[in-house]
């Protein structure tokens, strides 16, 4: 542990009267940039004299008192842009009437209920007509009040899932947290608590959150645009470009500066004030319009919105812009689920309106034969009240028809979902990455972290020749030489973030914050009975010469310090992967502490008798070494300095295998998903780790390949990576060691278009990195994590997981599957409605020259399917049996044929029941035909009521669609559902009671109520029966034809025509508005997602969801761990 750091000045320690800079004078100053930049700081006295004018600190920071930070609230204002105003209840009422049917129907009453009084009072009966069929404007009044009920209803749940995300959007927020100086100590804060005057810390992967003026930088690169739409990063250093900007992000290196600007006074934040992101913007008033110029401004300025907004969702890319002969898809979402729901919606409404067109004209051309034709009536105006209840009839087909309910049903299972995987670590970002998730079939995970427990901890080291296993070397018994620079080396090339720290309480193990190879490397040090802390504060960060940053080029950190002993020239320290370290060595310390010559023949020795073996007991292998360095030479020139090393040590660092890790990926391979670990160990640590997780067996002949060989063996002859070529590699390929970000790029976009298999491939990719952004943007599922994982690749996941931990993952499988489920079943039961309902309708239409089932009546059944059943079967908890099956992956048709078997079993049942009723059901009951009637009658309400119980009972056969019998199983588990049936059935019974001429229903009698249950109770019968006929003889209709990939979004399977009737599928798939749980600039300042910069190599293709691959940078620079 560091010593207590010294008081900091009275200028941080106590609330300032006053501050020498204005909050519009340091907006100004952000706004200029590179060497203008430096040169108005400079004109302002340094960056020590702006701390100065801002009360701070450049060492220590604020004291972080709680009136000084309230009083720099006030001044500066607070780092968080105003939330955009919710949505009010009742604008979402008007969004629901804009429904194209809703208003069709609310015409259609309109005018049934205008001509009726012009018929009735003005034509007709001048002076009112008191007789029963004068009641007909009960029709339209009825319509009228279901149609406020839907709208109502609709509304509502849109309300309560606005509070939800919105709830879930908040929590994202507060679970970002920032690096800062304050008292003299690092401390983790949340981006909202961040201040004007705060020394704040940036790392590689930080999301920055405020603009500052940089005070120091060790290989600080930063990619900013997402502001400027410039590609390549910026270098940044004290002396040339010190403006660091909001909502950039740094790809190297590291730094400190202090905060001149937050929130809306930020870059970002102008920029969201100009996008009216924070709800700042004013609507002209009505007498201010603008005319001429101003209506052209404005025409520029929502240009420039639009501009912006790309360039903040997508990055402003000329280098990396889309050529003209690359297909480009649309952005239209990535979900498995919906996009196969959107088709299906398609089609049932294209029949819907084929038979909603088909009744109008089977009913108008009866009415006019039989009226005009056979009877020889005139024409009256009454006879256009007869068209518009036509109209109204075809009208309702068409609404029962419509689907209008599978958006809903699919926003309130995945909301519901979401809400309680949050519970099981599961942070989820884009609601459709949780069905999806569902038909995962390949599962890329890394290693460190997720299947390991990330404790760290150096087990074996070699250093003098000697092998300690165990327990380190003592400080003492090593020659003074090697001790004193090992301890060193360890010391200073580590970064400052990195920590261990003792525990709170006596016998409980360190707490290691930061890199977790750092901390073992941190925590070796203590072992030995030596104080990095000590060190440290003899030689802060500030006063190193320079550090070469931890990235995928280097494979190593090294960190070059003034000599010590004050004798002139530099030291430097280099840690890293012992194969890649090792040959950048020609000495090695040996025994006695001799600086020994280290040529090919002794790094192969050691790499054969030290490394080999460490690995091989899945040990990470990391070799520290150092070189004095006289002179000074050009530290640009990285290559000429990071040579000619002497080895000081190697080290085997253990990460044990999670416990719980086994039996998780057991399951997975139980369920059908493949789990290929991809990490960047070598080739022998990598196969001991997978063997140990069971990700393969000894002696098997599954593929352990390194990135490089990878590489070598899927290119063609002009080096371009070839389909065919990697069809031959990834089905075998489990584990792939040593591999860049690109490697891991390149293996998820080859399984996603390959056709190497009938069913395509569903990728989940788990990542921490920066360069992980473009394989977790690419698969169908990202996974970050939560702990180690920075800020880049938390913004390209779709979820976060909060523990680091692959027996989440599995979790998120089950939940998927069972929001699949869910959907599957909502549909089952939704289509048996809707073939039910719409074959009455027409039928009844053609027989009877009228429908059955009346407008009124049928819209209450929609109501039943829409909204309650949605709410009753998208809340099914998971069951550990959702893994015992095989996923249905990407082209598997949504309706199985043992959901087809259902719909058409359950609808012949009820078909047979209702026509049976229709036209002899008033023999069989007893009672007059009341087919031909315009009044409620016993007949037609049984046949109603009779219709509703079947459904009711349907809605109990729905809840099983892989053919259990069991229908029951599970039942009473779910309050939801019993609870909504319940009273669904009981609203069924008030209707039929007291409904009347509202809903055209006459009251029953006890005997005939128990004939309606006794045929509702049938339905569970026939579902045994239905479900005894074997499947293979149903056809399989909805299997498709081709599997070859098409342009469009993630998930895609093929074009997705939009119709105005199912908005809310679009609206489940979008990343940008409500149904998009991302980290928002209206809670934080941690805003849009990284842009990229060229990669070394080609450019890859767009990525399917219609954005560029360089929504996070390709380049080999970097990499997700940083030693």
């Amino acid at each position: 542990m560091s010593a207590p750091p010294p008081p900091p000045p009275a200028a941080a320690a106590s609330t300032p009267t006053s501050f020498n800079q204005t909050r519009m004078e340091l907006r100004t100053l952000m706004e200029l940039r590179g060497a203008e930049g430096y040169e108005k700081v400079t004109e302002l006295g340094g960056v020590a004299t702006l701390c100065s004018d801002l009360c701070t600190d450049v060492t220590t920071g604020l004291s972080g008192a709680a009136d000084d930070l309230a009083k720099r609230h006030d001044t500066f204002g607070a780092n968080t842009l105003p939330e955009k105003k919710s949505v009010s209840f009742l604008m979402l009422c008007w969004e629901a009437m804009q429904d194209l049917t809703l208003i069709i129907l609310i015409i259609s009453a309109a005018v049934s209920l205008a001509l009726y009084f012009v018929t009735t009072y003005l034509l007709e009966h001048p002076g009112g007509d008191d007789s029963e069929e004068s009641q007909e404007w009960i029709d339209s009044a009825a319509i009228f009040a279901s149609v406020v009920v839907v709208v109502f209803v609709s509304a509502g749940n849109d309300y309560v899932k606005e509070k939800q995300f919105r709830g879930l959007q908040n929590k994202i927020a507060a679970d970002h947290n920032f690096a800062v100086i304050r008292g003299g100590e690092s401390i983790q804060i949340p981006v909202t608590d961040i201040v004007v005057g705060d020394i704040a810390q940036i790392k590689y992967g930080d999301l920055v959150p405020a603009d500052g003026i940089l005070i120091a930088s060790n290989d600080l690169k930063i990619d900013e645009s997402s502001l400027t739409g410039e590609s390549d990063h910026v270098k940044k250093t004290e002396t040339t470009d010190p403006m660091i900007l909001s909502g950039t992000h740094v790809m190297e290196g590291s730094g400190k500066f202090v905060v001149v600007a937050v929130g809306v006074n930020s870059q970002t934040g102008i920029i969201f004030a100009l996008l009216g992101a924070t709800g700042e913007e004013k609507e002209t008033p009505k007498a201010e319009k603008p005319k001429g110029g101003e209506r052209d401004l404005r025409k520029s300025m929502a240009d420039l919105r639009k501009s912006i907004r790309s360039s903040l969702k997508m990055g402003s890319n000329k280098d990396l812009a889309v050529k003209e002969d690359v297909p480009v898809a649309s952005d239209d979402g990535k979900s498995v689920l919906a996009n196969k729901l959107s088709k299906l919606a398609v089609q049932i409404g294209y029949m819907g309106m084929l038979f909603a067109a088909v009744s109008f004209i089977v009913l108008m051309f009866r009415f006019c034969v039989e009226t005009y034709a056979i009877q020889e009536e005139p024409f009256r105006p009454s006879h256009v009240s007869e068209w518009v209840t036509f109209f109204i009839t075809a009208i309702t087909i068409l609404v029962v028809a419509v689907p209008e309910g599978l958006p809903l049903a699919v926003t309130l299972s995945l909301a519901y979902s979401v809400r309680k995987m949050m519970k099981d670590n599961n942070l989820v970002r884009h609601l459709d990455a949780c069905e999806t998730m569902g038909n995962a079939t390949t599962i890329c995970s890394d290693k460190t972290g997720t299947l390991t427990t990330n404790r760290m901890t150096v087990v074996q080291s070699y250093v003098c020749g000697e092998l300690y296993v165990t327990t380190p070397p003592k400080f003492d018994s090593l020659p003074a030489n090697v001790g004193e620079v090992l301890v060193q080396a360890i010391s200073y090339n580590t970064a400052s973030t990195s920590l261990v720290m003792p525990g709170t309480q006596p016998g409980e193990p360190v707490t290691q914050l930061g890199n977790k190879t750092e901390c073992a490397l941190l925590g070796y040090v203590q072992d030995m009975g030596q104080s990095y802390a000590a060190l440290r504060e003899q030689l802060p960060e500030e006063k190193y010469t320079i550090v070469y940053t931890f990235n995928s080029v280097r494979k190593s950190m090294s960190t070059v310090i003034p000599k010590p002993g004050g004798a002139g020239g530099f030291r430097l320290f280099t840690k890293g992967a012992s194969e890649i370290v090792l040959q950048k060595c020609t000495k090695i310390m040996g025994p006695s502490g001799s600086i020994d010559a280290f040529g090919k023949e002794g790094i192969d020795r050691v790499y054969k008798e030290v490394i080999e073996p460490m690995a091989a007991q899945a040990l990470r292998t990391i070799c520290v070494a150092y070189k004095d360095i006289d002179g000074t030479p050009n530290w640009d020139n990285e290559d000429a300095i990071v040579k000619e090393l002497t080895c000081i040590c190697i080290v085997g660092i253990e990460d044990p295998v999670r416990p719980e890790v086994p039996d998780a990926i057991l399951t997975c391979q139980r369920a059908g998903i493949v789990v290929r670990m991809v990490t960047g160990d070598n080739v022998a640590t990598a196969r001991s780790i997978a063997q140990k997780c069971g990700i393969i067996e000894p002696g098997s002949d599954l593929l352990v390949i390194e990135g490089k060989d990878f590489n070598a063996q899927i290119r063609d002859e002009s080096g371009e990576v070839s389909q065919a070529l990697l069809d031959k590699i990834w089905p075998r390929l489990r584990v792939m060691a040593r591999s860049s970000p690109t490697d891991k790029y390149t293996l998820v976009k080859g399984i996603i278009e390959s056709n190497f298999e009938n069913n395509r491939q569903v990728v989940a990719v788990t990542g921490d990195g920066t360069n992980d952004g473009p394989a977790l943007k690419k698969a169908d599922v990202g996974f970050a994590m939560g702990i180690t994982g920075t800020d880049v690749a938390k913004e390209a996941s779709d979820i976060i997981l909060t523990d680091d931990n692959f027996t989440s993952i599995v979790k998120a499988v089950m939940w998927g599957r069972n929001v699949y489920d869910s959907i599957a079943k909502f549909l089952q039961f939704q289509l048996t409605v809707n073939v039910v309902a719409v074959v009455v309708a027409f039928l009844g239409a053609c027989a009877i020259s009228t429908s059955p089932l009346k407008a009124v009546q049928m819209l209450w059944v929609n109501l039943i399917m829409d909204t309650f059943a949605s709410l009753a079967l998208a809340t099914e908890m998971p069951t550990p049996e959702l893994l015992l099956r095989k996923p249905y992956g990407r082209t598997k048709p949504l309706i199985s044929r043992v959901m087809l078997k259902n719909i058409l079993g359950g609808s012949i049942y009820q078909l047979i029941v209702i026509f049976t009723l229709l036209f002899w059901g008033d023999s069989l009951m007893d009672i007059d035909d009341g087919s031909y009637d315009k009044v409620p009658t016993p007949h037609l309400t049984i046949i109603f009521n009779t219709f509703v119980m079947m459904t009711l009972f349907n809605e109990i056969n729905a809840r099983k669609i892989h053919g259990q019998r069991n229908v029951f199983k599970g039942f009473f588990s779910n309050p939801m559902f019993y609870g909504i049936w319940t009273l669904t059935f009981a609203a069924q019974v008030f209707i039929v009671v007291i409904g009347g001429r509202w809903f055209f229903v006459y009251p029953l009698t006890a005997e005939q109520w128990l004939w309606c249950v006794a045929f509702g109770v049938g339905t569970l019968f026939w579902f045994q029966i239905v479900t005894s006929f074997p499947t293979k003889w149903v056809p399989d209709l909805m299997k498709k034809r081709s599997a070859k990939p098409k342009t469009g979004g993630k998930g895609d399977t093929g074009p997705v025509q939009d119709v105005n009737w199912v908005p809310g599928i679009t609206a489940v798939q979008s990343t940008d508005d409500g149904a998009t749980l991302q980290q928002k600039p209206a809670s934080s300042m941690a805003v849009p997602p990284p842009a990229a910069a060229p990669s070394s190599e080609p450019s890859p293709p767009p990525n399917e969801d219609g954005t560029d691959v360089s929504i996070v940078e390709m380049a080999t620079s970097k990499k997700k761990k940083h030693h």
